[in-house]
């Protein structure tokens, strides 16, 4: 789950400019579970939009605008509504932004209405979210339990816990808990505590180097 939050209003005017004809497109998936690009927050979007002097050609809501095809799909869908747009406003991270920009053959402007935050796990409830994986391309999980020392410390500290941690709570902040007294105590109930006295070698940053890609063959 990619965590968005919603760009403020003048800020996205300023972007826009003097632009008039207005495309929206939000995300099905994970702005739709954040709020922040679902057809509620895409009508919205267009109502403020409207006030301010815009005009909206259309809209569509891709289920996951990252995805070529789906964008492809949507402007085919949506033919007349998408070529009368000057610009793009997508709701969604900064992947479907950036998708729809590489997938329009006019290659007409595009904003994003969104501040792309962090990817993370969403809870039972469906109202939380939890920053849990940095994606750094040298998964550790294996050897710490299952939790991440990159993103559950505050410092990515990769043999912990630091000297700072007190009653299991973080020294950076004192309402969290300590990424590495949690990787202990889930080794100590896995009977692994051979794993937390091992040394874990610096990260190999050239897994990091970007941009990244994969090809399926």
């Amino acid at each position: 789950m990619i965590v968005t939050k919603k760009k403020p209003i003048e800020e996205i005017l300023k972007f826009l400019g003097s632009s008039s004809r207005i495309f929206i497109i939000g995300c099905g998936d994970c702005a739709s579970t954040c709020k922040t690009g679902g057809e509620k927050e895409v009508m919205e979007m267009k109502a403020e939009l409207e006030a301010n002097g815009k005009s909206v050609t259309g809209w569509a809501i891709p289920d996951s605008p990252c995805i070529a095809s789906q964008i492809k799909l949507q402007f085919a869908k949506n033919k007349k509504a998408a070529d009368s747009a000057e610009v793009f406003l997508v709701l969604s991270c900064g992947l479907g932004g950036q998708s729809v920009f590489e997938n329009d053959r006019n290659k007409r402007p595009v904003y994003i209405g969104c501040d792309t935050m962090f990817g993370s796990i969403l809870d039972a409830t469906g109202h939380g979210f939890f920053e849990r994986c940095a994606m750094c391309g040298e998964c550790m999980l294996n050897i710490t339990g299952g939790i991440c020392p990159v993103t559950r410390c505050a410092k990515g500290l990769l043999n912990g816990p630091c000297g700072g941690s007190n009653k299991g709570k973080c020294e950076v902040d004192k309402d969290k808990d300590c990424g590495w007294i949690l990787i202990y105590n889930r080794l100590k109930d896995l009977n692994k505590l051979d794993d937390f006295k091992k040394m874990k070698p610096a990260k190999d940053y050239s897994k990091l180097t970007r941009p990244r890609e994969v090809i399926l063959e």
